[in-house]
């Protein structure tokens, strides 16, 4: 898996009103633990997807293992990270505040913030540290409209990020990679190099990893002493491990696992809504579905609940093609599209569509249901008279082939806890995930208005058009949302509840006896 793919399921976010002027506290989400209070000590063993052709210990690489960015993601510290308040709250920046124009943005950096080996955290290692992610191949869609020659100190613990443009949204951009190591570090130290989280590397070997207590992380008390990552090729084999009681819990294991461990009293499922959505992608530009009556016939021939029964176990929701569900500013009222065979077929015949043709819907196996999603969907088209072949690739293939360059085609993202932040990525004319090659003057002008709206009234509105034009026009069919999936062994308490990068911040996990 791609390094824009698998990162982004760890990115989204997005700021409410409140949130624009400052970053306050906020948590990751844990759920108050059961049975008392936190208890210092232990070693958690917890299991996580990946695969060897795939690891990589650079911060800012390609990571293609949920492995490598659990142990990253706990060794380095982002600026920003999700919060159960609000979407974004500060991590090794204290606070985040921007100019009246929404241009500038100044980052404080916590001041008793320092790296594993005692250095104190300086703005000229965040400058550092921003200017070589941003330098890489997928740099700037992480950083978007911010130039590295813009990103620049001002003292000993404030760095000033200038965009080009209006950016209410660009605190949330801070939340997926940007790890941060010493000014100047080699390239051949970085595996081995201090980070400024809230744990450090103790060894590493072959995609499993020992990780030890930082006593002097700026962060809070941690309570754990050591977390040792598994790593694993297959849910299956992830699970299988979970029951046997090797591990104590398996990362984002998917509803076939829940489904066998529920009946286990000895085993809790733990679930994070609005975690994968496994949307339909139609090319908007050109092809089959260039006709925005297509489209809609598309999404009026699905059947959702069944989609989510079938397809996740009931382990997840109905969704309204708009990506963002989680986000505060979701637009509910929207009303929900309903399946509509006889209304599909009239927008097909309308629109000319040819029933004599079979249309090939591409998919993977990269993450639990994406392949069946195609195929009950493929069945579910059939009673319109619309005939889909399935056609699976391995994942590699599929981003070389067929991502943003196919007619039909599943995908899936994760974190979906922004509106804006998709809008960005993937709906805006030019953006470069831009999925389905989607072009829209009005989604285009409405997104330009969000960005420069700090105004929690004006926002919510202008927000709410945005995902309108989306959910009427875009080439996105989104049919559900998938839960997050965790199993854990009783004695684990505190463990995240919120979905994306949230879900690897591990400081407030402990052990009960």
């Amino acid at each position: 898996m791609n390094f824009n793919r698998r990162q982004v399921l760890w990115a989204g976010g997005g700021l409410g009103a409140a949130a624009l002027l400052a970053a306050c506290g906020g948590g990751n989400g844990t759920t108050p633990a059961a049975g008392g209070s936190p208890r210092q000590g232990g070693t958690l063993r917890i299991g996580a997807l990946g695969r060897p052709s795939a690891i990589t210990r650079d911060p800012h690489g390609t990571q293609g293992n949920e492995s490598d960015y659990l142990v990253i993601a706990l060794v380095y510290d982002t600026l920003t990270a999700p919060g159960d308040k609000n979407n974004t709250v500060g991590r090794l920046a204290s606070a985040f505040t921007p100019s009246k124009d929404l241009r500038t943005w100044r980052f404080t950096i916590a001041e008793d913030a320092a790296f594993h080996d005692g250095a104190p955290v300086t703005a000229d290692d965040v400058v550092w540290s921003l200017r070589r992610l941003r330098g890489t191949p997928s740099g700037a869609a992480r950083l978007p409209g911010v130039a590295a020659d813009r990103i620049t100190a001002d003292g000993k613990r404030t760095v000033v990020l200038v965009s080009d443009y209006a950016n209410a949204e660009l605190p949330l951009l801070t939340r997926l990679s940007t790890f941060i190591l010493q000014k100047d570090t080699p390239d051949q130290e970085i595996p081995q190099a201090p980070g400024t989280g809230p744990f450090k590397l103790d060894w590493y070997r072959g995609g499993n990893a020992r990780l030890l207590r930082n006593t002097r992380w700026h962060g809070g008390a941690v309570h754990l002493d050591a977390i040792e990552v598994t790593m694993f090729q297959s849910p299956q084999a992830m699970a299988n491990a979970m029951l046997s009681g090797q591990i104590d819990v398996a990362s984002n294991v998917g509803a076939v696992a829940a489904r066998t461990a529920r009946a286990r009293q000895d085993i809790r499922v733990v679930r994070r809504p609005d975690d994968m959505a496994m949307p339909i992608v139609m090319r908007a530009s050109d092809g089959p579905f260039a006709d925005p009556r297509v489209r809609e016939a598309m999404k009026l021939l699905v059947d959702r609940e069944a989609m989510v029964r079938q397809v996740l176990s009931g382990y997840g929701t109905v969704a309204n093609d708009i990506l963002g569900t989680g986000d505060p500013a979701y637009a509910k009222d929207i009303p929900q599209r309903k399946r509509d065979l006889a209304g599909a077929k009239r927008l097909l015949t309308d629109a000319r569509f040819d029933f004599s043709r079979t249309y090939q819907l591409v998919t993977t196996e990269d993450v639990a249901g994406l392949a069946e999603s195609a195929t009950l969907f493929a069945s579910q088209a059939r009673e319109a008279g619309v005939k889909i072949e399935v056609v699976k690739q391995e994942s590699g293939a599929f981003y070389q082939k067929t991502w943003l360059k196919g007619d039909f085609y599943t995908n899936y993202w994760g974190t979906n806890d922004s509106v804006v932040f998709f809008a960005s990525k993937t709906l805006t004319t030019g953006a470069g995930q831009n999925e389905a090659d989607w072009s829209d003057q009005a989604f285009d002008a409405a997104y330009r208005k969000v960005m420069a709206t700090a105004d929690r009234t004006a926002r919510t509105a202008a927000l709410r058009d945005l995902q309108r034009i989306e959910h009427d026009r875009s080439g996105y069919l989104l049919w559900g949302m998938a839960d997050g999936i965790d199993l854990a062994a009783p004695k684990v308490r505190g463990l995240p509840k919120l979905p994306g990068y949230g879900r690897v911040q591990l400081e407030n996990v402990w052990l009960a006896p």
